[in-house]
């Protein structure tokens, strides 16, 4: 009847990631059935900080099937079942994904024990799988793997079984994405009307205001998800109401997209975004001297007055930024924050790390290589044109970088092209750079995501 499902994976969104691990519980309505669980190689790298939450690195998965050597057998174990996953979105897009690239269709109806709880056990502070958990009682012992993960998500699914004395679980089962999830005053025509694709949307209002800004590597899909009200701001504020009408600007590819919803933000400053986008999220790189004279580093949330050494859109890109550094310029990854561990460094016990984790090596000799690592990041950055996917597939996106510095983007007909930084220039729009543009395109540039760079010197 339900197949109760959890996976881990390269990162978090289906469009780029991989599957490394899945695990199946059957559940009749009263009992777990039956189990299945296997680690999957994604045939790509994992990144540290993945591994860092997971305990997952490659090692462990070298020698595991690829998703494709066992669809068959997973299919098989969802194949007319109602999939049950604590935010069900993530869990069913990434397998509907993998599945297409195996050759198999499949299409099945999804519960979310995360929007499942909040209408059968409200007011709770955190509907997290680990903070739901707790306030439950319900103990996991082998957090962020997807056994452990899995079989919580099952004791949790098995009290809102026993608590939905309303009938949630049926009626979710029965609810449809149509017209029932739009704004009252929004035209279905419009909403039918969104294409799949990349982007920039605007709400307006009765008179034409713009009242919100979103960004979205798929708008249609995006925009579900604001009204079927999985994120409970979108609830729980009157936006729903005052949205009468739908426009969206395409953008090729999700760093254009960034980069024009942060632009127009502040070009129209809806009352919505104010609201909702007061404060975005950064991460940095910080150092410090320690008791020994061992100049430090570590990762962390860009927090009001600190001064970072440099700053990314997210923890992966900078975590992964940092893991490059740290290894051009050989220093600990103790010392860099990298590594939680006594005594030496497991770098050391490699042969990678001189030992200033344990004072081998002296610190005059170890801080002179962290202070280059630390002037790499402020040498005047390249001039370089990132070419990305279209607005369609007869043109080409451009991103232009002046010496390190965002000027603007632009698109340009694939049949055309040019080998010079003052050819590239004709083909963009002039831009304003801001600290949200900045860290936009200093994580694009750690993880490219297949867009073509070209150095002009």
């Amino acid at each position: 009847m339900y197949a109760i499902v959890d996976i881990e994976t390269t990162g978090g969104y289906a469009a780029n990631h991989r599957i490394t691990e899945i695990a199946i519980y059957h559940h009749d309505g009263t009992q777990i059935t039956g189990h299945y669980k296997t680690l999957i190689n994604p045939d790509r790298p994992i990144p540290h900080f993945i591994t860092g939450l997971t305990g997952i690195n490659i090692e462990m998965v070298k020698e595991a099937p690829t998703f494709e050597n066992v669809a068959k057998e997973i299919y098989n174990w969802l194949e007319g079942r109602v999939l049950v996953a604590h935010n069900a979105h993530f869990d069913y897009s990434f397998l509907k994904k993998e599945f297409e690239e195996a050759g198999i269709n499949w299409n099945t109806k999804k519960l979310c024990t995360v929007r499942l709880s909040r209408k059968i056990i409200p007011g709770l502070h955190s509907y997290g799988l680990g903070r739901l958990a707790e306030s439950l009682g319900i103990k996991i012992p082998d957090r962020h793997r997807a056994g452990g993960d899995a079989l919580a998500t099952v004791k949790i699914f098995d009290t809102l079984l026993k608590r939905d004395h309303d009938g949630i679980i049926e009626k979710a089962l029965k609810r449809n994405s149509g017209e029932a999830i739009l704004p009252p005053n929004l035209p279905k025509e419009e909403y039918d009307a969104l294409p799949p694709q990349p982007g920039v949307y605007y709400f307006l209002d009765a008179h034409g205001q713009v009242i919100y800004v979103g960004k979205a590597i798929n708008i249609k899909k995006r925009i579900a998800g604001h009204f079927s009200g999985e994120a409970r701001e979108w609830n729980r504020s009157n936006i729903r109401h005052e949205i009468h009408h739908i426009t969206y600007e395409l953008a090729g590819n999700e760093l254009i997209a960034l980069i024009l919803e942060s632009q127009e933000i502040r070009r129209l400053w809806p009352k919505y975004n104010l609201a909702q986008k007061t404060k975005i999220e950064e991460w940095g790189i910080y150092d410090y001297e320690d008791r020994n004279g061992y100049l430090r580093f570590c990762v962390n949330v860009v927090a009001k007055g600190t001064r970072p050494l440099i700053t990314f859109s997210n923890k992966g890109d900078v975590w992964n930024f940092w893991w490059e550094k740290v290894k051009e310029f050989d220093l600990c990854p103790k010392l860099s924050g990298l590594q939680v561990a006594k005594g030496l460094c497991y770098s050391y016990q490699s042969g990678s790390c001189k030992g200033a984790c344990q004072s081998i090596e002296s610190a005059k000799k170890y801080n002179k290589r962290a202070q280059a690592a630390v002037h790499s990041f402020y040498e005047q950055g390249s001039s370089l044109a990132i070419i990305g996917r279209g607005r369609n597939s007869r043109e080409h996106s451009l991103v232009l970088l002046e010496n390190g510095t965002y000027l603007g983007f632009g698109f340009f007909d694939k049949h055309e092209s040019f080998n010079d930084f003052d050819t590239a220039r004709h083909f963009i729009k002039p831009g304003k750079e801001n600290r949200t543009v900045q860290n936009v395109v200093n994580s694009f540039l750690v993880n490219p995501k297949g867009a073509e760079i070209m150095v002009f010197s």
